[in-house]
């Protein structure tokens, strides 16, 4: 597969404005607001308090530490939202699998969306200039047009009006979000395009996403050549191989085995009960912690 590269935010020296007036900035009316307002700030885990009132206190282990995988390979492609407190605290509004998942890998930072006091306005004007520019990938514009609906409570049909974009489009550019993480990177990186993207929007399986995702960088594929492959493999014209039944012993123990080395491993059984574990690392650091592990 085509390495995908993390997508840095946007907001490195505006994280540094951040760190030195963070205390003056509170409000839509302060000095700088509008630098820090519909910008994506890199801010520091440690500045970030978890909401007192999130409805939410359960969350999945096993699925957490596959989204830290995820976030050590990919980077955080979506951005947390946090609220500026008083001082130099903020308190998080969304995103908090993210923030969890990022601590749990031991990253200091992450990529977050700041909102002020009384900045509705600023931010809904600020979200709307930044779809208008001309170099934003298809992921960008869908995050934008999300923050549109979640936080200013736009519907899609108020949003094409205000974008100036049929509702249609609005629609398609939202459904790109519910792709792969690996999709959505391949994106925001220029491998394939947003044609391929909604090519695979209606593909339900991911394994069966990647597998295209890497026909195409494979075979070069055009929009329409991913278009037919995704019709032939919904009406069966493409056959799915068969997967030998993974053994329980298997099951039980590959929890335990991909917390062990930080990473969700791959094992397949052959049918004579043979098999072989794929541990994957993404750096040369990485690979020398995971060749300590095993001393």
């Amino acid at each position: 597969m085509a390495k995908a590269t993390k997508k840095q935010a946007l907001g490195r020296g505006l994280s540094a404005l951040l760190q030195q007036d963070t205390p003056n900035i509170n409000s839509a009316q302060d000095k700088n607001a509008d630098k820090v307002v519909g910008n994506i700030i890199e801010l520091e885990l440690d500045l970030i308090d978890v909401n007192p009132y999130q409805p939410r206190t359960y969350f999945d282990e096993e699925a957490l530490r596959e989204l830290a995988s995820s976030i050590k390979e990919l980077g955080v492609i979506q951005p947390i939202t946090v609220r500026k407190l008083e001082g130099n605290k903020f308190q998080l509004v969304s995103g908090e699998r993210r923030f969890r998942a990022s601590k749990l890998i031991g990253n200091k930072t992450v990529p977050a969306y700041i909102r002020l006091a009384n900045d509705q306005e600023m931010l809904e004007m600020a979200l709307v200039e930044n779809i208008q520019r001309k170099n934003l990938d298809p992921i960008e514009v869908a995050l934008s047009y999300q923050r549109l609906i979640d936080e200013i409570q736009l519907t899609q049909e108020e949003l094409s009006t205000r974008v100036g974009k049929k509702r249609s489009t609005v629609t398609n550019y939202l459904r790109l979000l519910k792709l792969d993480p690996i999709l959505q990177t391949g994106m925001r990186d220029g491998f394939i395009s947003m044609g391929h993207g909604r090519a695979m929007i209606n593909v339900d399986n991911t394994e069966d996403q990647l597998a295209i995702y890497e026909k195409i960088l494979r075979d070069k594929l055009s929009v329409r050549q991913t278009e037919d492959l995704v019709k032939n493999l919904k009406t069966g014209a493409i056959a799915k191989p068969k997967k030998k039944a993974i053994p329980a012993f298997v099951k039980e123990s590959k929890k335990e085995i991909g917390a062990f080395f930080g990473h969700k491993i791959d094992i397949t059984i052959a049918n004579n009960g043979k098999g072989k574990i794929s541990i994957p690392f993404h750096s040369e650091e990485d690979f020398n912690r995971i060749k300590n592990l095993l001393k």
